[in-house]
């Protein structure tokens, strides 16, 4: 299974302009009317107040649907010969190894055709709020009386998560100590259209994709403009740049260095079948050539076969010293089939190679600790300074747990206003619509603790663009709902922060009907912004 660019609900908005100049404005979305006047956050104890509806009239100046069919032809046809000669790619589904050897079955990453509008002051509030993310996961990693407290109810119930804090405290019970600790997060966000706020949606602390593919779409999109801009009036420079997978690399080899053993390697840790493999690739790709630095793939199977902790704390797989283990798997309860896979994720956080993420940095990225740090005061205890707190606090959506009666009681009444999450990654697990109500009502019926197992988020209203989807060399005219996520990379050795910057951006597009969003599961494209 390859890890999904995260599902996001119908709550995504994306509004565009084309600044070509100060006067001339452009609308590439149509507004729908959807229930509005949404908070910017809500404490745990306040639930939503009363839906408002607001219509608003769907005017865009330029609507990428009346591209006349023989340009829209022509630009497709390109589109695909870029995305192929420059390795933007994926494996097929329909071949059966292309999620297994290499430059079999392939096939283009599905794709929006052109760039999607996006606000540049909430891109560039996104990217300010990146290194500060990066900050408090590392804050709230070392609190680990903070993690295990917070994740105790869930814990009784979530197997998977239960499994994940035993690893937990067991290193607790070995004093160990993370001294030198990476961080390849990415959180995501869309922007809600009655409030015009940008809100995060999640932080992920394990296997954050795409990094080596995006920047190829950013790359494509900008060459496309170029090109066809006699007939698109748009400017290839407000596609910003977008660096992920060299920002990924260099992060990825600072850790090695800080290992300080010229022969270990980084080590990714991927599934059995990943037909996302030459995104992973890419990064790897360029950590060989531009710092010569050496990589293995191993399955956490594999591992379990073939690693051994040395007396000094060294792990060794294949016979080789690992440096780093980048994590592309191990954050979804399928990574796990058997106790070997366990056993592998136990010797890799006992050793002391670098962990990205170390145990406490996934737990860091679960929902349940995220609803924990939305509440009132949190914040406070892991971050000092005061614009800092609030610039984060701005990202947050209305997020509870499901112990608060009426929060709860409110959701059964307005199930539409609510996401019910678990404690997953991955896509394709969230509760929406109906559904919510009906989860809900059988577990009131049930009376157990199974509530543990999920948060209720605040669901996000967003306008609909219209966009120009690309799958299987096949044009799709839709209107869709986008999510921005902003890369962020950190390295710290001891007191000594070496990396905390903001590292590029992943857009990901999806049909509007659709509640899922996952590029992996069929239901979304990868995707560009064009700052307006």
């Amino acid at each position: 299974m390859l890890k999904q660019l995260h599902a996001f609900g119908v709550e995504k908005n994306i509004c565009f302009s084309n600044r070509s100049s100060q006067q001339k404005r452009t609308n590439y979305r149509a507004h729908l009317s959807k229930p509005s006047n949404l908070p910017m956050a809500q404490s745990s104890s306040s639930p939503l107040p009363p839906l408002k509806f607001e219509a608003k009239p769907a005017s865009p100046v330029f609507d990428p649907h009346g591209l006349d069919p023989n340009l829209l032809q022509k630009i497709a046809y390109d589109a695909l010969v870029c995305s192929s000669l420059r390795g933007l790619l994926v494996g097929d589904r329909a071949s059966q190894k292309s999620g297994t050897v290499p430059g079999v079955g392939l096939v283009h990453a599905p794709i929006s055709l052109l760039p999607m509008p996006f606000q540049e002051s909430h891109y560039k509030q996104a990217c300010e709020v990146a290194p500060i993310f990066n900050e408090l996961v590392d804050r709230v990693s070392l609190d680990l009386n903070f993690l295990q407290e917070s994740l105790a109810r869930t814990k009784k119930v979530d197997a998977f998560t239960s499994r994940l804090l035993d690893i937990h405290a067991k290193m607790l019970d070995m004093n160990k100590k993370e001294d030198i600790r990476l961080g390849l997060h990415r959180s995501d966000y869309m922007v809600d259209e009655n409030t015009n706020l940008l809100l995060q949606i999640e932080l992920n602390t394990i296997s954050s994709s795409f990094a080596g593919l995006s920047c190829l779409v950013s790359d494509l999109h900008r060459s496309l403009l170029h090109r066809f801009k006699q007939y698109l009036a748009l400017d290839p420079k407000r596609v910003p740049e977008n660096a992920s997978a060299n920002q990924f690399a260099e992060a990825l080899q600072k850790a090695w260095s800080e290992y300080n053993n010229p022969r270990a390697v980084v080590m990714i840790v991927v599934q059995t079948e990943e037909r996302n493999m030459y995104d992973q690739h890419w990064i790897f790709t360029l950590l060989k050539e531009k710092y010569q630095v050496r990589s293995i793939r191993k399955t956490l199977a594999e591992i379990d076969a073939q690693g051994e902790l040395l007396a000094d704390g060294t792990l060794v797989v294949d016979g080789e010293v690992v440096a780093v283990a980048y994590f592309r798997a191990g954050y979804a309860p399928t990574d796990y089939p058997s106790e070997s896979e366990w056993s592998a994720r136990l010797l890799i956080e006992q050793s002391c190679a670098i962990k990205c993420p170390s145990i406490a940095y996934h737990l860091a990225g679960t929902k349940k600790i995220q609803q924990e740090l939305a509440k009132p005061n949190q914040l406070e205890r892991f971050l000092e300074n005061k614009d800092d707190i609030a610039k984060v606090r701005k990202c947050f959506a209305g997020l509870w747990n499901l112990e608060d009666s009426s929060i709860v009681q409110d959701a059964i009444e307005r199930p539409g206003l609510y996401v019910m999450k678990p404690q997953r990654e991955g896509g394709g697990n969230n509760i929406y619509g109906d559904d919510v109500r009906l989860a809900l009502q059988e577990m009131q019926k049930k009376g157990t603790e199974e509530d543990a197992a999920y948060i209720l988020m605040q669901r996000i209203f967003p306008a609909t663009s219209p966009a120009i989807l690309m799958r299987e060399g096949i044009s799709h005219k839709e209107q869709v709902l986008s999510e921005l996520g902003v890369y962020g990379t950190y390295l710290r050795n001891k007191e000594r922060v070496i990396m905390n910057n903001q590292s590029g951006y992943l857009m990901r597009t999806k049909v509007s009907s659709s509640n899922e969003g996952g590029v992996a599961a069929g239901f979304a494209v990868l995707d560009s912004i064009y700052l307006v």
